[in-house]
């Protein structure tokens, strides 16, 4: 069995924990307190994609767990429930009916938001009820809109002494610990100054996360790309900015285009790197180009778009790519034909992390699964148990500070995440995990 090696830092020692670059379909059952192991954990949206596969990673790591399907349609949330087991039940439940939400919240010990897309989303209502019912708080956004409303009630949730974490699934979540690990390890390893931190990401087709991945995708078409550049807040044109990537094992080389990302901003700000950005590419390639039109999507009888890198698109495709219902009936539309291709193309995901320091110490990690739809549903039931753990502060953080995830916590976290990846290695150099490196003789590689 080939293994790759991972280090960690434990103040200036390092040792070195083996990650096996095999897939294991079961989840392995987890040690975990016996408060923990009782827990309840209410999941919205657990009819859904994310949610489900949320709900049946965690009945595989902590089967002793009470899970509560909760979501609006009862025929799924029972099918749900009988594939789960006894430690469950269906509880029906409308988002925007606030006094049936705070209900199932009352003796819950965490509430998990999986119910997307977060884009255009103008209130924090789940996050509302959970501080009213004193519940800890986790959600998968991966809107920078949303994720910064949701820190905004930073005070409420420390008045109520509710730990909660915003952006916590797979990317965003598990891709800014992986950042913050590079950016503590270089702090110690490296004598210069962090530079840039490079975040990149693809999927197979929909990777099997079906609908909800689509529309996200459609309204992040809709949103400025905001990256920063030597400290500078930017704006980009979406979609644009195409770099080829080696997502190494199992992967490869892949095309990816800038996307307007929590992580960007959290990371900047967070752990201090002045030059941060995010990409995303797909599969089959002509999804990529069928992207890159949808950003130029003109209503009929707009004006003739003007141009694309670096001008300004017209208004009416703005207007209509930010608007939820519209961007649904496009899903619909196109929901059927991503399917059959998700048959072809299959669900893998990839993430990258990129790490630049002054000094040339250039480190990265990288976490591959043939599944996106399971792979999610771990790395999100990895932040509920840290959560239950108590391995975050009360408060609302995001995963890459200290107060989200104790930095002594996150070895376990990815280790729990990481569970079936097909690769997952981290504080290496570039050249090291490329397809097919380049050998310049002595054994030396570029």
């Amino acid at each position: 069995m080939a293994s790759l090696g991972m280090y960690w830092n434990t103040g200036i020692k390092k040792r070195a924990v083996i990650v096996a670059n095999v897939v294991k379909e079961n989840e392995k059952r987890v040690e975990v307190a016996e408060k923990v192991r009782k827990s309840k954990v209410v999941i919205l949206g657990g009819t859904g994609r994310v949610g489900g596969s949320t709900a049946i990673a965690l009945s595989k790591l902590c089967p002793d767990l009470h899970i509560v399907i909760a979501g609006r349609n009862r025929e799924k949330g029972t099918a749900m429930v009988s594939k789960l087991g006894k430690n469950s039940e269906f509880a029906e439940v409308n988002i925007g009916d606030g006094e049936a939400l705070e209900a199932n919240l009352l003796d819950a010990d965490i509430v998990v938001y999986t119910a997307g897309p977060f884009q255009q989303s103008e209130d924090c209502k789940v996050l509302e009820a959970a501080i009213r019912t004193k519940t800890a708080y986790l959600d998968i956004c991966d809107d920078t809109h949303y994720a910064t409303r949701a820190k905004s009630y930073m005070n409420k949730a420390l008045e109520a002494n509710i730990p909660a974490i915003t952006t916590g699934g797979i990317y965003p979540g598990v891709s800014n610990v992986m950042a913050a690990e590079l950016v503590r390890t270089a702090k110690v390893e490296s004598k210069g100054e962090l530079e840039r931190l490079r975040f990149y990401y693809y999927t197979a087709g929909t990777g099997g996360a079906g609908p909800t991945i689509l529309a996200t995708s459609f309204l992040l078409l809709g949103e400025n790309v905001v990256a920063y550049n030597k400290g500078e807040k930017i704006k980009l044109t979406p979609y644009s900015g195409m770099l080829n990537i080696d997502f190494g094992l199992g992967i490869g080389k892949k095309d990816v285009y800038l996307l307007n990302l929590p992580e960007v901003k959290s990371v900047h700000e967070v752990l201090g790197v002045p030059t941060v950005s995010a990409r995303f590419g797909t599969d089959p390639f002509f999804w990529n180009w069928g992207m890159i039109a949808m950003r130029n999507l003109l209503p009929q009888g707009s004006p003739m778009h003007r141009g694309i890198q670096g001008r300004a698109r017209p208004q009416e495709s703005i207007e209509f790519l930010r608007d939820r219902s519209k961007v649904q009936q496009l899903v619909q539309l196109f929901d059927p034909v991503v399917r059959a291709v998700d048959g072809t193309a299959g669900e893998a995901v990839s993430m990258r992390v990129d790490l630049e320091c002054s000094d040339g110490h250039n480190r990265i990690g990288i976490f591959s699964h043939k599944g996106l739809s399971r792979s999610v549903g771990i790395s999100t039931a990895a932040f509920v148990l840290a959560i239950l753990e108590g391995s975050t502060k009360p408060g609302v953080w995001f995963p890459e500070e200290p107060e989200g995830i104790a930095v002594e916590a996150r070895e376990v976290l990815l280790q729990r995440a990481s569970q079936g990846t097909i690769n997952f290695i981290m504080n290496k150099a570039p050249w090291m995990v490329e397809t097919n490196p380049k050998e310049l003789g002595f054994g030396i590689y570029s």
